[in-house]
């Protein structure tokens, strides 16, 4: 099953390579999406692509390999898009 989720990130998430790390996360398991910083400090994370996969990245965003101090999660579901590829902004 494909699965979209939209995670926002807070804690020490920015200036700290969180973005590239998550790029890596997604990019090992062939996910599209996005990792953007947002002026209030969080990092938006878009993943779109099996759902065992969005899983795994999921978890990896607050682990102990993640850069920073990631803090709270928070996920909202979307209708998969059928997007292609990863960008960080």
């Amino acid at each position: 099953m494909t699965r979209r989720v939209v995670a926002l990130v807070s804690g020490d998430v920015q200036g700290v390579g969180y973005r590239w790390f998550v790029r890596g996360q997604a990019g090992d398991r062939g996910l599209a999406g996005s990792a953007t910083n947002l002026p209030d400090g969080r990092v938006e994370v878009v993943l779109e692509g099996p759902d065992d996969d969005v899983h795994a990245v999921l978890e990896a965003l607050t682990g102990p390999s993640a850069p920073g101090a990631p803090r709270d999660v928070v996920l909202t579901d979307h209708d998969p898009t059928g997007s292609t590829g990863f960008t960080t902004a």
